[in-house]
């Protein structure tokens, strides 16, 4: 039985001739707390730079790995969002408020569930797996630590993007951005504390940026769960009754693509980024017993792109949610005018953006996130063709999340897979390794990823399919 229409929600019927403005009123905040949820490992790169000799060296060389191995576990279980989404947004516009709350509580135990399963499966796999991608013993040792505390929070890190899903289904997206900046401001304290052993905490080194992410994530969780609490009444969330086998079903079938797909992104990336430690290997060795220009320019720049995908994926939540709402109003047609109103609105800002990184900014960019003079020259050329791309990526992310948000999950995911083993990979290999042209190959490579996921997820959303599926 649906409950007394909730205050301050959107209403995708008022918002229809004004597509632009609803998709900035929604996105907004999202990207706010994207960007912060980004920053929380930018802190850290930035504290490592302070620890001394050669643990400075190793700490960076084993952050990207780890956090790939995090992402590998803890993202792929995290993927039940894009079914909580899609679903509750569905339910919100049909006034099943009771059967939106219903998704909520079934996603908050699966991820309870499933992420004991995966903190155990990822255990007994983590030193295997970054074995595969780190050689330097030091660096490895480091990796691992940090995983293992960063494993910890995989129920955390699940359930706190459940239940921003469900928020982003029924159009409150300031709550994430206020849980990302309360959890943020703690990650900053607690990093600095176990890393440094400042405050009474023990000296870490770059495990304690663990053990402060760790914590951090658990505060975000304990956050919107308040705000969860206090939706009791109209959603009723928090009913034994809500269980449902059927419907975690549906929730899991629905997100398992979104899941795969971040696995095969994963290990591609994984792949990826290994192309730049064999082009550093025939570099002269430095003090630390290796030269990383490479890959530290990777690690860099990946890191700057980062900050821009979480601002694409903030709009591309925003438009799913509006695409999800459309659909449950049985109004599709809504649904398009909201899709390429995001992207419009998408290619002038990330337009922008890329215009400062690649062309305007860039040596500014460069020096301000590394001092040596070899990895600002390798990082030049990449970051100037990334830029380039930048608003091709936007349109790519925002069309993905919107196809996500109409419930075309296998699509995506499939198509996600083809091209990043089907280009990404292949493309990075020939140029960088093959051709010759080292570091810029392998991201002239990421360039025509990207115009390929343009097009492909232009195409499909354009084709109009998605608005068959009924959830």
């Amino acid at each position: 039985m649906a409950s007394a229409a909730p205050s301050k929600n959107i209403d995708v019927l008022a918002l229809a001739d004004r597509p632009h403005w609803a998709v900035l009123r929604l996105a907004a905040p999202t990207v706010v707390a994207m960007v912060l949820q980004s920053l929380v490992n930018e802190i850290d790169v930035i504290f490592f730079k302070e620890l001394p000799g050669c643990e400075g060296s190793y700490a960076q060389a084993a952050l990207s790995p780890s956090l790939i191995m995090v992402w590998l576990f803890g993202g792929s279980l995290s993927a039940i969002g894009v079914g909580t989404q899609a679903h509750t947004a569905r339910r919100y516009a049909e006034k099943n408020f009771e059967g939106a709350g219903a998704v909520l509580a079934n996603t908050m135990w699966f991820c309870l569930i499933a992420g004991l399963c995966t903190m155990a499966i990822g255990s007994v796999s983590i030193h295997f797996l970054l074995s595969r991608m780190i050689k330097v013993p030091e660096t490895l040792a480091i990796a691992e630590s940090y995983s293992r505390f960063r494993l910890l929070g995989i129920i955390s890190m699940s359930m706190t993007i459940g239940v921003k899903s469900f928020f982003d289904g029924i159009g409150k997206t300031t709550i994430h951005f206020w849980a990302s900046l309360v959890m943020n401001i703690f990650n900053v304290l607690f990093c600095y504390m176990f890393i440094f052993g400042k405050l009474g905490a023990p000296h870490m080194g770059a495990p304690g940026a663990g053990v402060g992410a760790l914590t951090a994530t658990w505060i975000g969780l304990a956050i919107v769960l308040y705000f969860a609490w206090g939706e009791r009444k109209t959603y009723k969330v928090f009913r034994r009754s809500n269980l449902s086998r059927k419907l975690i079903w549906d929730l899991v079938k629905l997100s398992a693509p979104a899941a795969a797909a971040t696995i095969l992104m994963m290990a591609g990336f994984g792949v990826f980024v290994s192309f730049a430690g064999k082009l550093d290997s025939g570099l002269p060795r430095d003090a630390c017993g290796g030269a990383a220009v490479n890959g530290a320019a990777t690690t860099n720049i990946i890191a700057l792109m980062k900050l821009t995908f979480t601002a694409c994926i903030g709009f591309g939540t925003a438009t799913a949610t509006l695409v999800g709402q459309s659909m449950g109003k049985k109004r599709p047609e809504l649904a398009t005018r909201f899709g390429w109103g995001s992207v419009r609105v998408g290619l002038v800002i990330f337009g922008f953006i890329g215009f400062v990184e690649g062309v305007l900014s860039t040596k500014s960019i460069i020096a301000f996130i590394t001092e040596a003079p070899a990895v600002q020259e390798a990082m030049y050329r990449p970051l100037q063709i990334m830029g380039v791309v930048t608003p091709i990526i936007a349109i790519a992310m925002i069309l993905s999340e919107a196809l996500f948000g109409a419930g075309s999950t296998k699509f995506v995911a499939g198509a996600q897979g083809l091209l990043v083993f089907g280009v990404l990979i292949p493309v990075a290999y020939v140029l960088s390794l093959q051709v010759g042209l080292g570091l810029p190959g392998m991201w002239i490579a990421a360039a025509t990823y990207a115009v390929g996921a343009a097009i492909t997820m232009s195409t499909k959303f354009a084709g109009g399919s998605w608005k068959k599926i009924q959830l």
